[in-house]
């Protein structure tokens, strides 16, 4: 690295910190961040936090691992540190349980969370491209409001969504987990700042002049260019959808979702602990394949909404 490149960008002093350098044999080679591996100490704290984020699932097949006497005997610690073919045991247990339909819950699951991801998508990112590309009377304080929802708990809505759903008839019904999902004010904050910045208005203005309809201009401008921003949001979206629990408990009644498994594993007097954590290890395993199958997706989606395009 050359001594004016260094005054000029780090000043006199660097400078003659380097000449010193070259005298002794010990130039400063050029600096490439790009190149640069990380060191020991972000390895140990990556392998913590992936320690620390594992656990509960690790836990969860340790505890299916054993009895109940064997847990209530393992007072602050686990009961093992291997599974057992006890584990299976319960697998088995669990899918082929009287009370309930494993699979059944399953695909409800499957069909709301996806049904509920692609509907997210679609509508937050037709709103994030009219509020960020768009210009009509109204719009920053329709934004305001939209995102001012963010700040009102979920349950202060859900005696009149009950209500709304009983007018309805769907009560037990999938329509009851879906149709209120089906667009939420934080994808619609998530795509509107993405595309503020990864769409130009000259590709717009572009599509205009070329005669495309305004649909057909956020069809296909602005979906491509959201796209990496769209699949983090659908996989943050079937997380969400997939893990609810308080909302399916208050409106489902004979038709299941995997998060109301659960409590049907328990017993009226006694509960099998060792069969309830498995059905727990069970209903978190599809995430994990999820979230190994869309990792790369997630990392890029997340790195380019911090890269002005």
């Amino acid at each position: 690295m050359s001594t004016g490149f260094i005054e000029n960008t780090a000043g006199a002093g660097a400078a003659r910190y380097a000449q010193k350098r070259a005298a002794t044999g010990r130039p400063i080679r050029s600096h490439n961040p790009s190149t640069r591996r990380p060191g020991w100490v972000t390895y140990a704290l990556l392998a913590v936090v992936f320690a620390v984020s594992v656990f509960p699932l690790y836990a969860s097949a340790m505890y299916g691992s054993s009895s109940t006497q064997e847990i209530s005997r393992a007072v602050g610690t686990l009961p093992r540190f291997f599974p057992t073919l006890t584990l299976l045991e319960n697998f088995g247990e669990v899918l082929s349980a009287s009370q309930f339909n494993f699979w059944m819950a399953f695909g409800n699951s499957v069909l709301v969370a996806v049904a509920v991801s692609a509907s997210t998508v679609f509508f937050s990112t037709l709103a994030g491209f009219s509020f960020a590309k768009l210009t009509f009377r109204g719009r920053q304080a329709l934004y305001l409001t939209v995102i001012a929802t963010l700040a009102i708990p979920a349950q202060v809505g859900t005696i009149p969504m009950f209500v709304m759903m009983n007018d309805f008839g769907w009560i037990d019904s999938l329509l009851a987990l879906t149709v209120p999902g089906l667009v939420g004010a934080f994808g619609v904050f998530w795509m509107t700042q993405y595309l503020q910045e990864a769409l130009p208005f000259e590709l717009v203005e572009a599509a205009r002049v070329d005669g495309a309809s305004m649909f057909r201009t956020f069809w296909s401008i602005a979906m491509p260019a959201a796209r990496p921003a769209a699949a983090t949001l659908a996989l943050f979206t079937f997380v969400g959808s997939w893990n609810s629990f308080f909302w399916p408990a208050v409106v489902m009644r004979s038709q299941l979702t995997m998060p109301l498994v659960i409590p049907q594993l328990r017993g009226a007097f006694t509960t099998d602990t060792g069969l309830v954590m498995s059905g727990v290890f069970l209903v978190a395993a599809p995430l994990l394949v999820v979230f190994v199958l869309a990792g790369k997706q997630l990392v890029s989606g997340v790195m380019a909404g911090a890269v002005k395009g």
